[in-house]
């Protein structure tokens, strides 16, 4: 089993952007994933030039940009599914901006059809302000079909993430994301599949990707418990053999919420731990 390898760049948020690339990449990843609050709180402060800069710096260390993800840890007070008309607006133009920033990232400039962007962000889209969850869902779907033009446009794929019931009530499975997904029927929003955030799927993991893999245009890995992995005692074999099966053309990214063992050694125990699994 050969897959490319991406890695999120937050657990080197602390690092200069440069020592960070060339890092993942001595360890052996070929591509990296950014949360744009670790380059600016909004994405408007990315100037072209640092567009440019970061874009030539990945490029120079042998990293393709991968896309975004994290897209509304900040500017703080934003929010895609309030019923306050004027929030909403406000929230989902970030989401444009990000659009924008995603595409110039790429090599190219433009996305390339290949940018993606993971819209988790649960405390952003939960349900707020008396809104049902039915009202608060239907405000998302909404959101996303009204962007999907200007994705479209700039070559990004916006992932609308399935999150676990701790951490949000909008979107809690991958066939409710599917289902809204095809609603909009645009090539520019799809879903993607994280192991940490299927925690309460009922299908075992292997299954749920088969059955919704024509949707899935991006792959997450951690442990159940948000480590990376190998750190417990997560099976990611039937994961990686039915991509595999299925030619899974996609990333597959390490997303670790726990940075106690250091980025350098997690970025490097994980990528050693699925390439065993691989052999």
């Amino acid at each position: 089993m050969t897959f490319r390898h991406s890695i999120c760049n937050e657990a080197f948020e602390k690092w200069p952007f440069a020592d960070a690339c060339r890092a993942i990449r001595k360890i052996g990843y070929t591509g990296i994933e950014i949360a744009p609050f670790t380059l600016a709180e909004k994405p408007s402060e990315v100037t072209a030039a640092a567009r440019k800069e970061y874009a030539r710096i990945m490029q120079a260390e042998g990293l393709t940009f991968v896309g975004l993800h994290w897209l509304m840890m900040s500017p703080p007070g934003l929010h895609v599914t309030s019923p306050d008309a004027e929030l909403r607006r406000r929230g989902w133009e970030h989401i444009r901006r990000l659009i924008d920033l995603c595409a110039d990232l790429g090599p190219d400039g433009t996305g390339g059809g290949k940018s993606v962007m993971v819209f988790g962000s649960p405390k952003q889209r939960c349900t707020t302000g008396g809104l049902s969850r039915a009202q608060a869902t239907r405000h998302m779907a909404e959101g996303l079909a009204s962007v999907a033009p200007q994705a479209a446009e700039r070559g990004v794929t916006v992932l609308l993430e399935a999150l676990p019931l701790n951490q949000c009530d909008v979107v809690q499975s991958l066939e409710e994301a599917a289902g809204i997904v095809e609603e909009i029927d645009s090539e520019a929003i799809q879903t993607m599949f994280d192991v940490h955030n299927a925690v309460d799927e009922r299908e075992p993991h292997a299954a749920l990707i088969e059955r919704y893999f024509a949707h899935i245009r991006h792959v997450h890995v951690n442990e159940l418990d948000g480590r990376h992995c190998g750190a417990g005692d997560y099976d990611f074999r039937p994961v990686l053999e039915t991509l595999d099966r299925l030619r899974y053309p996609g990333w597959v990214s390490l997303e670790a919420f726990d940075f106690s063992y250091g980025a350098g050694r997690l970025a490097e125990e994980s990528l050693r731990h699925l390439e065993s699994l691989s052999l």
